[in-house]
């Protein structure tokens, strides 16, 4: 009989482990890429209705805002902007990073999550009495005695949103999106008509306190009757990794509140509440096309990041993808804002808002810019670096305030160039880390970037030629139609003749993001 060689004994016996390990290894590779898919289109759902919803709720609150505008004045804005100061810091100590702890630390037991809940509790009584404690303080630093009440009544809104802290990390983490976009549109529904409702009757400022009020409370019970969640008695030992996380991102995101609110503080004592009347309206105004876009970001997307936080190249085709998005959206929405404000203050509020033009067309510079850095560090945390994250906003609660200080002595718009200058001095080191931390080349980001770019400068340019050579001595609402329309219709040929290879690529993959099949 004849025998066989040795070596082909050898290679008959390693063949089939190989061709079995192949096999395996594709069948993983399968899986993964069916698991992309399908994580991409749920994200794409998640923000289509976290988009639809939101802007039908914006649309009804700009609908009822410019009827309550017309009924309060600025004196009642800026009342209402020196008491929700406080608020804004004691609320995310309230919550201590514990909705981000959730969705973020993937393997939380049972037990730990009801834990965070009575934390989450706690935390919001006591922030409560601490309101309640400095109120009357408050009231005299801004030499406004009345302010003490408002401020407790806002202040009362933090006992509902610790009940619900726990429970809308959960919606996140669940990814429950189209629940929570769902009770977003609820919640601002009837926050609207209340403060509509209480501006008709003639409560001046409260109803401004009051509305608001409605809608959190209904917010926060809508959410815990959506996904309960038992409480339990804290136990230092299951918590302390949780609460170190907690503490980093509430860190954070109190120094952004900081650095964010202290413009107000510095326009309310040094200018006056009729300026920080001014000042609020334009930074509310100049926030108004970025809102509901940053909505996206800071609600959903960072559930998406935290799934995939160990997968590098989705993490950065998520980056590209959202910042083009974002960037094609938000840059035209905003800068041309601010070309269009001269004439759309008047025509919209009337001539005794005039004061918040200009302040307005600065905050628009910078909320340009604000609109693509809010992915960074929600990426970041994602990632498990909140503490880097943590930093830079503590640097900029250093950075930041100087600049509004040297900028108040040119009065409001002086304020609002702080954020100009002193903001890219912020973004630099975020981007820095976010490029480092996923391996993503500057040139890789700019080309996301570029389209939306090149269309708003030619956009800027277009518009201000049109207005210096053809709109002069037109009657305002010809003017400011003309100059919306023609700005509208740069932008999107300018999007087709210089990019149009890149426009079809993008909408392409958002057809195929949508569909699962990217």
């Amino acid at each position: 009989m004849r025998k066989s060689h040795p070596a082909a004994k050898n290679a008959g016996r390693v063949a089939y482990p190989l061709t079995l390990s192949a096999q395996v290894q594709n069948m993983v590779l399968q899986q993964e890429a069916v698991s992309a898919r399908k994580m991409d289109q749920s994200l794409a759902h998640s923000l289509a209705w976290r988009a639809g919803t939101n802007w039908f709720g914006q649309i009804l609150s700009w609908s009822s805002f410019l009827i309550v505008v017309r009924l309060l004045t600025p004196v009642d804005f800026g009342i209402v902007a020196m008491a929700t100061v406080l608020w804004a810091y004691l609320r995310y100590v309230a919550e201590f990073g514990i909705p981000q702890t959730v969705v973020t630390l993937r393997d939380l037991t049972e037990e730990q999550i009801a834990q965070l809940n009575s934390v989450a509790l706690l935390l919001a009584l006591g922030c409560f009495c601490v309101a309640a404690t400095l109120a009357r303080p408050l009231a005299a630093f801004f030499r406004t005695p009345k302010l003490a009440l408002v401020v407790v009544t806002i202040c009362a809104g933090l006992l509902p949103l610790g009940c619900r802290a726990v429970s809308e990390g959960l919606l996140s983490k669940e990814m429950r999106f189209r629940t929570l976009s769902l009770l977003d549109a609820i919640s601002a529904i009837a926050a609207s008509i209340a403060t509509l409702l209480l501006a008709y009757l003639g409560y001046g400022y409260w109803a401004l306190v009051w509305g608001n009020l409605a809608g959190q409370t209904l917010r926060s019970l809508l959410v815990v009757v959506a996904c309960p969640h038992p409480y339990s008695k804290p136990q230092m030992n299951l918590l302390r990794e949780p609460l170190k996380f907690g503490w980093h991102v509430m860190v954070s995101v109190e120094a952004s509140t900081g650095y964010e609110r202290l413009d107000n503080v510095t326009a309310g004592r040094v200018l006056g509440p009729t300026a920080l009347g001014y000042y609020g309206m334009a930074w509310n105004l100049a926030n108004v096309p970025l809102e509901r876009l940053t909505t996206l970001v800071t609600t959903t997307v960072p559930a998406y990041f935290a799934a995939v936080q160990n997968d590098r190249a989705a993490l950065r085709r998520y980056l590209r993808m959202l910042t083009e998005a974002l960037s094609l959206a938000a840059f035209p929405a905003t800068i041309g804002f601010a070309l269009v404000a001269r004439d759309l203050i008047p025509f919209a509020l009337g001539s005794k808002w005039e004061g918040v033009v200009v302040p307005l067309q600065v905050l628009c510079i910078y909320a340009t810019l604000r609109s693509v850095v809010a992915l960074l560090s929600k990426l970041l945390t994602a990632v498990g670096e909140a503490r880097f994250v943590m930093w830079d906003d503590l640097a900029a609660l250093v950075i930041l305030p100087i600049g509004f200080y040297v900028g108040s002595h040119w009065g409001t718009q002086g304020i609002a160039a702080g954020w100009v200058v002193a903001y890219p001095m912020v973004a630099a080191p975020l981007y820095w880390k976010t490029f480092k931390t996923i391996e993503m080349p500057v040139w890789d980001y700019w080309k996301a970037l570029r389209p939306a770019v090149h269309g708003t400068v030619v956009m800027i340019l277009a518009v201000s030629l049109l207005r210096w050579a053809v709109l002069r001595g037109q009657i305002l609402w010809v003017r400011l139609v003309l100059e919306i329309v023609a700005g509208a219709a740069v932008y999107m040929l300018t999007l087709l003749l210089l990019h149009r290879g890149r426009m079809q690529t993008f909408f392409g993959a958002v057809k195929g993001f949508r569909s699962g099949q990217v």
